[in-house]
């Protein structure tokens, strides 16, 4: 079974954020029928079902429907988004994910909003939604890049949730389901940069987590923003034959052996700067 699935329900987002790479596919927003279709072949393969790759999901008017729908068919259903929607999307709080990604570095990447009003509209749902039981985790997702309003951020956070919090070795707990997580910014990998000098490298695409575009397009990961990797067709194809196919094979056994065979993996300094995917 893959661990995580991302499916991405529309590519179309309200922001303009400078770290984000864009997409270059034409803009769709998924159908309820789509999504059916394409939940349904994903059924008892995936466990973990992200409603992301590009664009913004909150932006969706059947999003609350998708999350009902993702449970029913048994997936755990988790959401990252910008976070300047949450205050016009009341309904979903009657609709809770499992989680909430909420990417607070979206402001400074991006500066379009009221940092204070977009703080405190993403903390009074926030705060709504963990004490529901969805766990929600705020991230500052820039060390190394666009922070220089953290510990600003960091303490009109604390006038909702006073500190202390609690020190975890990625962030800090603030309440029962609220956490704040930082990580190093890292450059999303395209084909138009150079390769990294990595030598030896590894990751979980194909092993843990596949994309699914919002045209039904497998993809080995949630980086491939352009499709630059396409396994298949979920529309035309089941998953197991998708992940069965001769690129996908080649791709999981050149991870295995430490080596990036596709041009796009081997210029992702992902593993490189968040040292997650070293084995």
């Amino acid at each position: 079974m893959i661990t995580r699935c991302y499916l991405e329900i529309t590519n179309v987002c309200n922001l303009n954020c400078v770290f984000c790479p864009k997409t270059t596919r034409a803009k769709h927003t998924m159908t309820l029928d789509e999504f059916d279709t394409l939940t349904d072949r994903l059924a008892g393969e995936v466990k973990f079902l992200y409603f992301h790759l590009m664009g913004e999901p909150f932006l969706h008017p059947h999003l609350a429907q998708f999350i009902g729908m993702a449970r029913l068919k048994g997936f755990v259903p988790i959401i990252t988004t910008n976070g300047t929607l949450l205050s016009q999307r009341t309904d979903i709080l009657d609709a809770l994910p499992h989680k909430i990604q909420i990417s607070l570095h979206s402001h400074e990447g991006n500066g379009k909003a009221d940092l204070k009003q977009y703080i405190d509209e993403v903390m009074v749902f926030a705060m709504e939604a963990a004490h529901r039981g969805c766990i929600i985790v705020l991230r500052l997702w820039n060390e190394g890049g666009h922070n220089s309003l953290n510990q600003t951020i960091l303490d009109m956070i604390a006038g909702h949730q006073p500190r202390p919090w609690t020190q975890r070795h990625d962030g800090w707990r603030i309440a029962e389901n609220l956490y704040i997580e930082n990580d190093n910014m890292f450059e999303w990998p395209d084909l138009q940069c150079a390769p990294t000098a990595e030598e030896e490298v590894f990751c979980y695409a194909l092993r843990n987590q596949i994309g699914v575009l919002v045209d039904g397009t497998v993809v080995p990961c949630c980086l491939d923003h352009n499709g630059d990797m396409p396994l298949g067709n979920l529309y035309e194809h089941s998953l197991a034959q998708i992940l069965s196919s001769t690129r996908a094979d080649t791709i999981y056994q050149g991870f295995t052996n430490h080596i990036a065979v596709e041009p796009l993996c081997q210029r992702c300094g992902y593993s490189a700067v968040s040292k997650r995917f070293r084995k």
